[in-house]
């Protein structure tokens, strides 16, 4: 299986990147993965609803151009669904059982993923009711894919 994460904007922070990177080099002992960074559209504090969207839909052309043909294509969005981590290792078992080979995670930045790119995509997650800085959130799910693979795998790493 091959597994994209496209994430909006990047981050000075060392210990998010060092996080994931740890988390990005387990993943690869059971899948191929790549992770992306897609340029963040600057937006002042006090912009209008037109212009959050008009940049928005410049992201939205960037991460559209980033994602391979054929992927099962996963935005991470407040309204999605919240699965455990038993429930995304069984949609990786059941993608794969059924034939898909990529996966592609999305992370938008800190105003979102456009409402169409949002619609078009095959799922929709959420991580928490809670709100986490962008960067967090692309650790947090980077380790859960990696927990996600050892329980398919059947490894210890999961209690």
């Amino acid at each position: 299986m091959r597994i994209t994460l496209l994430y909006v904007g990047s981050t000075s922070e060392r210990f998010y990147s060092e996080a994931a990177a740890e988390y990005e080099k387990r993943i690869g002992g059971f899948a191929s993965f790549n992770s992306i960074c897609i340029k963040e559209e600057r937006i002042g504090d006090e912009a209008s609803e037109a212009v959050v969207a008009k940049c928005l839909a410049a992201e939205e052309q960037r991460i559209r151009a980033a994602i391979p043909k054929g992927a099962f294509t996963v935005a991470l969005c407040i309204e999605g669904k919240q699965l455990s981590s038993e429930e995304l290792a069984a949609k990786f078992s059941d993608l794969g059982t059924g034939g898909t080979s990529t996966v592609v995670f999305i992370i938008g930045s800190s105003h979102g993923i456009s409402p169409s790119l949002k619609a078009s995509c095959n799922m929709r997650i959420s991580m928490s009711k809670m709100t986490f800085p962008h960067m967090l959130a692309r650790v947090m799910l980077t380790e859960q894919i990696y927990r996600a693979f050892t329980i398919i795998a059947d490894k210890k790493y999961h209690k």
